[in-house]
């Protein structure tokens, strides 16, 4: 069994931190517990130069550092060289069109096997836009066509739909979406075979549409920083290669399922109105007519109400379609560090702690889902053991984000792990407390 973070973007897209290079990207796959984690951006032309200058060919249709990239990895990180950590090549492509007198913009990863695959690929999209501008190049080009393109290349190119619901960006989203995979994609519609489900949605919310259910349903991190990698991953049982991952996509034989975002994490789960503070439920939106109750103006549809829009399902009791994979919902270990010592995820004493426990430990993915909590509260602390058991146990405070803003996961209610610690009550496996209060939702005035 292993993880791969298969949406990445390199330093070359835009709002991407400067060390999104192949380096930092294999370091952090390491701490993470990746095992394949995509490239990124191949297409533009700066990045691929570096993928060719420092990647050397690896199992069928993978890439490692080579032993030049490796040795300045360690040398940056201070860390072992990073043999383990192979890269898969990926790009997420955006097109822009009119089709059935609306603007579609819908977003796709495109995978490739080998390198003059990537390299050709970039020579047929030079054609239709400049590739230099961003890592995520926007073209004016149907989604069908692009496809098309991608099947052209050669054997074990395929392309997978990119976080399907997304309001603005993507091939179910409510702004500029379609109803249907076979609406997008025409007459190659059955060429798609597994589906990108976005950080504002989980499995289960996607098993509500009965016309998903032959997709496998993949998650990434669609990451802008090394850090963030692994926030979201796939997991297989296959051997590490890059058509045996393919072929558990299209088979659903060796895929092992997801590691997810707790949905109402994601930055478009419910509807809603940043400007004016407004987060409501679907249910709420359709009784104002997607009107903000506050300056009336329409708001962003988010991604649960486009699901319950498209969906033939009950929202629950729902039991997942025949040979769906398990997923579970995990929170990124520097958010629970921030949590548990009260401190902003980006300050030093997180970043400390972050190193010591994957030193200590071993990695991040294996500290949040398997890692005995005895070992945990010994070599972290009987805080975080507790963290990290309540986040297992699904048993958390949820903040739904709207309107392109992330919401908030939280495991302990507000001084609640101060006074407890004091009084030296923490322990693995401790009950969460009974009749505690959820937190107050974002602003809604009008609400009755």
């Amino acid at each position: 069994m292993f993880y791969a973070d298969l949406h990445v973007h390199s330093r070359f897209s835009r709002a991407t931190s400067r060390d999104c290079d192949l380096e930092h990207l294999a370091v952090w796959a390491g701490k993470k517990g990746l095992s394949v984690v995509g490239t990124g951006d191949f297409t533009h032309p700066g990045w691929f130069e570096e993928i060719h200058a420092k990647l050397v060919p690896a199992e069928p249709g993978l890439f490692r550092l080579s032993p030049a990239a490796e040795k300045e990895a360690a040398r940056a990180s201070g860390t072992a060289p990073l043999a383990t950590v192979r890269f898969m090549l990926q790009v997420e492509i955006a097109t822009v069109y009119k089709k059935d007198h609306r603007t579609r913009k819908v977003h796709h990863l495109v995978y490739v096997p080998e390198i003059e695959h990537a390299r050709r690929f970039a020579r047929a999209l030079a054609r239709l836009g400049n590739l230099a501008s961003d890592g995520r190049p926007i073209l004016k080009l149907d989604s069908r066509d692009l496809l098309e393109i991608v099947l052209s290349l050669g054997e074990g190119c395929y392309l997978t739909p990119a976080h399907i619901w997304t309001p603005w960006f993507a091939v179910l989203g409510s702004q500029s979406g379609f109803d249907c995979i076979e609406e997008c994609y025409g007459d190659l519609a059955g060429e798609v075979f597994a589906l990108e489900t976005g950080l504002s949605s989980d499995p289960a919310m996607n098993w509500r549409v009965s016309a998903l259910d032959r997709y496998s349903l993949v998650s990434n991190s669609d990451a802008h920083s090394p850090a963030k990698l692994g926030r979201e991953a796939c997991v297989f049982e296959t051997a590490i290669d890059y058509f045996a991952i393919r072929r558990a996509l299209k088979t659903k034989e060796g895929h092992g399922g997801t590691i997810e975002f707790f949905p109402e994490e994601g930055k478009y789960h419910l509807d809603g109105h940043r400007k004016c503070g407004v987060c409501l439920p679907p249910e709420e939106t359709r009784r104002r007519k997607g009107a903000c109750p506050v300056c009336g103006k329409p708001m962003t549809l988010g991604v649960m109400y486009r699901v319950s829009e498209l969906a033939d399902r009950p929202e629950s009791p729902l039991s997942p379609p025949p040979r769906a994979p398990p997923f579970r919902s995990l929170i990124p270990l520097h958010e629970i560090l921030a949590e548990a010592h009260g401190v902003g995820p980006q300050t030093q004493t997180v970043r400390r702690k972050y190193e010591e426990l994957v030193a200590r430990l071993g990695p991040e993915l294996v500290i949040l889902e398997s890692l005995p909590l005895e070992d945990i509260a010994r070599f972290g602390s009987p805080v975080l053991a507790e963290a990290i058991a309540r986040m297992r146990r699904g048993q958390v405070i949820r903040r739904p984000g709207f309107d392109g803003q992330y919401g908030t996961i939280s495991l302990f209610m507000e001084d609640e792990r101060g006074r407890h610690a004091m009084q030296g009550r923490w322990f693995p496996g401790a009950d969460f407390p009974a009749g505690s209060p959820s937190p107050p939702e974002p602003r809604n005035p009008g609400t009755s």
